[in-house]
């Protein structure tokens, strides 16, 4: 009876909206996966999401996929209740419910993990502090490269970010426009922690962008390490392959998709190198979806994000007045 127990399944349940996945998302999804043996996660739909929150940019079949896309994720749901109930843990037979230590609430400020918490059923992971989809919805809008450089050498515009982030001069803890610092542990913990084996592909993140990348290098190589294809990232790439890459990493094919390949600032191909070898590769992705056309739909709905966001974070100042309220009494 003693060794059945021991050998019973940890079920853990993870749920939310997983919209414009990023290493924070991943990382609340790491730290989930460690409290048990088998991660579900639950995603909410289009019109769960547009009912409580607004609009999501990314439309529920994307959401989906990048969550697949996560290499602690075992199972995926689709269009999750948005209030976790304990039927749902029970469904699909899940021992507790984990959650960011941020507020999540309804359209009508309930709390939406008050019957999971009531039973006993939540615990509570640590959030990731400097990036959330707001935080990423807000660095679009403002097109600024703020998010690049440390706070004593330039703060984010607070006029500008003020609409998009904030909405007032009080500030939500878990909501607003910051910038992220990365350390060596954090990623370690994202890095599977293994050897390459001979055989393994290594992946390398290119170093590329417009003029103003929406995240900078270490929270790109962050959001890399997450997904479940990749083995490992080379940090600050050059954005050529060049011949002394490919004999150092043993390359044997170098792949691109099906987005436009801009030249190197010599007006040189990057991919010169591997072309020469006969080791270069197109590869349709399945997906049309770029950078750029994201952030076509986040300035064609300037207006509707910028409400959703203060209504966002005029919802959890309430609420922090209240938590602040009962514990002063």
């Amino acid at each position: 009876m003693a060794s059945e127990k021991k050998q019973k399944q940890v079920r853990v349940w993870v749920d939310g909206c997983f919209d414009m996945v990023h290493f924070g998302h991943a990382n609340a999804i790491r730290q989930a996966r460690q409290m048990g043996d088998y991660l579900i996660v639950g995603v909410h739909s289009d019109e769960e999401i547009s009912k409580h929150k607004g609009p999501p940019v990314y439309n529920e079949q994307e959401r989906y996929k990048m969550v697949r896309a996560i290499k602690w994720v075992d199972e995926v749901v689709e269009d999750a209740p948005y209030v976790t109930t304990l039927e749902t843990l029970e469904k699909y037979n899940c021992d507790f419910c984990v959650h960011g230590d941020d507020i999540t609430v309804t359209a009508d400020g309930t709390d939406t993990y008050h019957l999971v918490k009531a039973a006993g059923k939540y615990k509570e992971c640590k959030r990731t502090a400097g990036v959330s989809t707001t935080d990423l919805v807000g660095r679009m809008l403002l097109v600024t490269k703020s998010h690049h450089e440390r706070d004593e050498e330039k703060a984010v515009d607070k006029n500008q970010a003020g609409d998009i982030g904030s909405g007032s001069t009080a500030s939500s803890p878990w909501t607003g426009v910051s910038q992220f610092l990365p350390t060596s542990n954090k990623i370690i913990q994202f890095s599977s922690g293994k050897e390459p084996k001979p055989g393994d592909k290594i992946a390398v993140n290119r170093y590329k962008g417009s003029n103003y990348p929406i995240m900078n290098l270490h929270e790109r190589t962050l959001s890399v390490l997450a997904c479940r294809y990749v083995s490992e990232v080379v940090i600050g790439a050059p954005y050529a392959v060049t011949a002394d890459l490919m004999d150092h990493f043993k390359v044997d094919v170098v792949c691109h998709g099906q987005t436009p390949i801009m030249p190197d600032v010599d007006g040189a191909d990057p991919y010169a190198e591997p072309k020469k070898r006969n080791k270069f590769k197109l590869l349709d992705s399945g997906c049309e979806l770029t950078t750029q056309m994201i952030i076509e739909r986040i300035i064609s709905h300037r207006l509707t994000y910028e409400s959703r966001n203060k209504k966002k974070q005029d919802k959890e100042l309430k609420i922090l007045a209240m938590l602040e309220r009962e514990n002063s009494g």
